[in-house]
């Protein structure tokens, strides 16, 4: 190491004008592009092991080899193996981009078509491998890992959020009042989650018409009842 190090360092030095070696400029600090690169590498990198290893299994040093850094970067983002998973799993949630299917630039999304439009493009995604793959983690060693199942909780709990401000949103601009937008957003976003849960225990596969059918009927029966909400 020590040689390699020398070596490196002489190949770095330039040559001034007047033939003397010239010391190497320090490169500073790492750029956004840079750490971002890192944290998108590291996040990918857990991300396999946890699937490969299980939470359990899942080993930080060969996290950290394999992403090609150094255990202090690791512990300078991320404090434990809990940490690192619950940034996997949000950032899971931001690459569903949520939000954004509850509103428009074009004019308001009613409240019908932003329900739908949020469980079928949720589901969509959460059916895709590596997704699938978290969700079956959470399941299946919550019960010896507990920090798994918060961080199954907090999802679910960022979803209901997000659906209740809108449905309280959609109350107040349809005129149609709602005595419990935050029980409404929970039954929806349980509702969800229950089929999905049953997709993935039974390892059927779900074709997007299956699910499209799904999310239409679940949806006009919760609908239906609004005038009780």
């Amino acid at each position: 190491m020590e040689g390699q190090h020398t070596t490196r360092s002489k190949a770095s030095q330039k040559s001034g004008p007047t033939g003397k070696t010239q010391p190497r400029r320090s490169k500073g600090r790492p750029t956004q592009e840079n750490v971002a690169e890192i944290e998108t590498r590291l996040l990918k990198v857990a991300l396999d092991e946890f699937i490969q290893a299980g939470y359990g299994g899942a080993s930080l040093t060969r996290i950290v080899r394999n992403a090609g850094i150094s255990k202090t970067t690791l512990y300078s983002r991320y404090s434990s193996k809990e940490e690192l998973f619950r940034a996997i799993a949000y950032q899971q949630i931001e690459r569903m981009s949520p939000a954004r299917l509850l509103s428009s630039t074009t004019g308001d999304v009613s409240l019908e078509e932003g329900l739908k439009s949020y469980a079928n493009h949720t589901l969509k995604l959460s059916l895709e491998p590596d997704m699938l793959e978290v969700y079956r983690l959470m399941h299946s060693e919550s019960s010896r890992f507990p920090e798994l199942g918060a961080a199954a909780r907090e999802r679910t709990e960022l979803g209901i959020k997000r659906i209740s401000r809108f449905i309280a949103a959609c109350a107040e601009r349809d005129g149609t009042p709602c005595k419990n937008p935050t029980g409404v957003a929970e039954v929806f976003i349980l509702m969800i989650r229950g089929w999905y849960v049953d997709v993935m225990v039974s390892n059927e596969p779900a074709s997007s018409t299956r699910r499209k059918d799904w999310v239409e009927r679940s949806v006009n029966l919760l609908l239906a009842a609004r005038q009780a909400w």
